[in-house]
């Protein structure tokens, strides 16, 4: 019942998220902007991804590739974008801040890379843009006390099951928990396939730099913006983000990371966010109790997460076919790497071994090899 309820206030939120737009930016607001994009290894459609930051309707900002090294084949792709965009303002920052335990900050936080711009945005590298995005995102910082804001995320999954998963999760259970923790609260985390900061309020939190021990960099942003007195908001603009996994052996990694890492966050709203899994919680209760009130309770569940896999598709901006048959797969394997994520803190980032600790803190394991992901 708790599971229908929260399903109930999830899909009021993305029925009101889904009729928001950008707000309009005033042509007297419009600050300089800088991008940071960290880049590791040619991902699929690199290219195409990191042009729609090249190509954006908006008067001055400049846009930073950061690679960890020379020998990265991504350097390559930079450079093409280089000759392609001679009208923006191109820097390519090579070299790895070994003080960083962070790789992505690591990547980010080193001499070349420095950011010009009034507002820093940082954005990862597999995320996909319109021409609108930079002005979605300033027209945000038109309040005074915006310190930093943040965007939801859809995802482009390949022809693979596991890809298209892996896309349900973000569309159908992520966003409407970030929607759903606004509406109990004020924001006080950034997510990690845009994050945009005042230049000011960065280097009052201490710069990138302060950021460098977490694992995730998105959430202790938002956490050091918000302890300054400063508000994160949420910008009422979905980006798209590419889902590369192709096995469920890749998917299932990649998603206990994101599990551990938030249960190292916020442990108590983690430990009963179980709720959120109504239907195989419904399926068990109707296994169990063999009657028709608990088939009631499984059939309105269904209903009422089918709906919500609708009205996510729609706040998303989402137009490949629906998923509606896979739900209950969705929800048996999110519910499962819960139960899972509870017992241990080792992750792996792409080739690295980690651990989370219990504040967040990244730490590699020592025989960790492989290239070092963005």
């Amino acid at each position: 019942m708790a599971g229908a309820a929260y399903l109930t206030l999830a899909l009021l939120r993305l029925l009101a998220f889904s009729v928001r737009t950008p707000a309009a930016t005033e042509d007297e607001f419009l600050p300089p902007v800088t991008i940071l994009k960290p880049i590791a290894g040619d991902e699929p459609q690199l290219y195409e991804h990191l042009a729609s930051f090249c190509a954006q309707d908006y008067p001055e900002y400049d846009v930073v590739f950061c690679l960890h090294d020379a020998g990265d084949p991504a350097l390559a792709v930079a450079e093409r974008l280089k000759s392609a965009f001679p009208q923006t303002t191109l820097r390519i920052a090579i070299g790895n801040n070994a003080a960083m335990a962070n790789p992505k900050i690591a990547n980010l936080a080193k001499p070349g890379a420095e950011p010009s711009g009034d507002v820093v945005v940082v954005a990862d590298s597999d995320v996909l843009v319109t021409s609108q995005y930079l002005r979605a995102l300033v027209a945000e910082f038109a309040t005074a006390n915006t310190g930093a804001t943040t965007c939801l995320y859809g995802g482009i999954p390949n022809a693979s099951f596991a890809s298209r998963l892996g896309a349900m999760h973000v569309e159908d259970e992520f966003a409407p928990s970030v929607l759903v923790a606004l509406a109990l609260g004020p924001l006080r985390f950034c997510l990690g396939a845009t994050m945009a900061v005042r230049r000011s309020v960065l280097a009052e939190i201490g710069g990138l730099e302060a950021l460098g021990p977490f694992l995730a960099d998105d959430h202790t942003l938002g956490e050091l913006v918000t302890a300054r007195g400063h508000d994160v908001t949420l910008c009422p603009y979905p980006v798209k983000t590419s889902i590369p996994e192709t096995v469920l052996a890749q998917l299932w990694p990649h998603e206990l990371r994101w599990a551990r890492t938030h249960r190292a966050h916020a442990p108590a709203g983690y430990f009963f966010s179980f709720v959120m899994y109504a239907l195989p919680l419904a399926a068990l209760y109707a296994a169990f109790a063999r009657n028709a009130f608990a088939l009631g309770v499984l059939a309105a569940v269904a209903l009422l997460r089918i709906a919500v896999h609708v009205a996510a598709r729609r706040a998303m901006r989402v137009r490949r076919k629906a998923d509606w048959w896979s739900i209950p797969i969705r929800d048996a394997l999110s519910l499962a790497i819960w139960a899972v994520s509870l017992f241990g803190r080792s992750v792996r980032w792409r080739d690295i071994g980690a651990s989370v600790s219990r504040r967040g803190e990244f730490v590699a394991n020592s025989s960790s090899t492989g290239t070092s992901p963005p």
